[in-house]
């Protein structure tokens, strides 16, 4: 495990580098559409660590799991949720064997798909869910709890809530932001930069932020909107390598690793703490971006 805790870490002055993406790696790796991401963790474990350690190798101090989906109401898509258990820690396990004793884990948590505000299911099922996958990914040695790609206040503070209360992880929380038409900035659920950063500290989050739907470059008003809020509380951005384009049926991100190491010091001046990817960027994005921030 890490000597000192993330927060800590920033604390002291530093500007730490995390991974890229998962998804569009798993299926550059050969994962289908349809198919479950999560249970390549027990069919295809060394595919699994060979994404994780190619981030450590790159330059990442800090490494997510293979368990974006891993919740047990995501899980039950492919009949798989009495496995969740099994399923979070072997994710967790796999990227700390990658990271080995000197970089952290953070343990990615998305969200479930079910929405209390429709009645889907009830604020007490969504809660013992979370503390189902968190519980399991500290069990596989995880570091921290990375709950990601939130857009509903609700299920968010649930989250933060679970893993603080049932885990002694710390706990991330990152809100998924687009742009609107005025050019202001809302979750799918109509939340805003500040909104996500206050519910996020409220429910007891040590770092929040901001991840997937935007470039860098758009995350910079983003985290200028969420900084006055959180103060003192480190900001963790998770940029995709820009907007995706179609290109003959095909989403590609353009921004080239060069392009995001170009917006490097914009985003720390903005307030970022921790800098990593999320769709279309890759361990070379991350290369570029650890020798941006230490140029």
């Amino acid at each position: 495990m890490a000597k000192m805790s993330i927060v800590d870490a920033v604390k002291s002055g530093r500007i730490l580098i995390s991974d890229g993406a998962w998804g569009t790696f798993l299926q550059a790796k050969g994962l289908h559409s349809g198919e479950c991401p999560e249970w390549w963790c027990i069919a295809r474990p060394d595919d699994v660590f060979d994404i994780a350690k190619s981030y450590i190798d790159a330059g990442s101090d800090m490494i997510e799991t293979n368990s974006f989906g891993g919740s047990r109401f995501k899980l039950s898509h492919y009949g798989l949720a009495d496995r969740a258990v099994e399923l979070n820690r072997a994710a967790a396990q796999i990227s700390r064997r990658a990271a080995g004793p000197d970089h952290w884990v953070i343990a990615s948590i998305g969200p479930t798909g079910k929405m209390l505000l429709m009645g889907d299911v009830s604020e007490e099922e969504l809660y013992d869910g979370f503390k189902e996958q968190a519980m399991a990914l500290e069990e596989g040695g995880a570091d921290a709890i990375c709950i990601e790609t939130m857009s509903a206040l609700d299920e968010a503070s649930l989250a933060v809530r679970a893993a603080r209360e049932n885990t002694g992880c710390e706990v991330i929380c990152t809100f998924t932001l687009e742009r609107t038409q005025k050019g202001a900035y809302r979750s799918m659920m109509g939340v805003s930069p500040s909104s996500a950063a206050q519910a996020a500290l409220d429910a007891g989050a040590h770092i929040i932020g901001t991840n997937c739907g935007n470039g860098l470059k758009r995350m910079v008003d983003i985290v200028r909107e969420m900084k006055p809020i959180a103060g003192e509380v480190p900001i963790l951005v998770h940029a995709n390598a820009g907007l995706p384009q179609n290109i003959n049926g095909k989403d590609v991100f353009p921004d080239t690793p060069e392009d995001m190491a170009a917006l490097v010091p914009a985003i720390i001046e903005a307030g970022a703490r921790i800098i990593g990817g999320c769709c279309g960027t890759t361990p070379a994005h991350i290369r570029a971006i650890k020798q941006a921030v230490f140029a």
